[in-house]
């Protein structure tokens, strides 16, 4: 009797799926010249060690930069780009921005002007 020789299996070929696009965590996307802050904890004690109760605190005036929007237009319509990015610790006006909640964690959302420093 002749054995029968198996027939080498190809292997299958492999599907390339499309990659979706990468999201931000936050699942929010600042438009024109705006950007989506994460404000950083306020101190909770003070360099003397007197400890500061929440209703005393005030907001924070320094953040982490999240998310981007594309940038402002210009008189001549063409795109001003932003002069920040993702991770950039920024300061910004005390009073010139706007909070939002997205999944019961706060965010800021302050316009490029408001922005006052990019922290190193």
């Amino acid at each position: 009797m002749k054995k029968k020789k198996k027939a080498a299996k190809k292997p299958a070929a492999k599907k390339t799926a499309k990659k979706a696009p990468q999201k931000s965590g936050v699942g929010v996307k600042p438009v024109g010249d705006r950007v989506l802050v994460k404000p950083m904890a306020p101190e909770t004690m003070t360099s003397f060690g007197i400890i500061i109760p929440d209703s005393a605190k005030e907001k924070p005036e320094q953040g982490v930069v999240v998310a981007v929007g594309p940038g402002k237009v210009g008189d001549d319509n063409e795109l001003i780009p932003m002069s920040v990015k993702v991770g950039d610790r920024i300061v910004f006006s005390k009073y010139g921005y706007d909070e939002i909640k997205v999944n019961g964690v706060e965010y800021y959302l302050v316009r490029e002007d408001n922005i006052l420093a990019v922290l190193n």
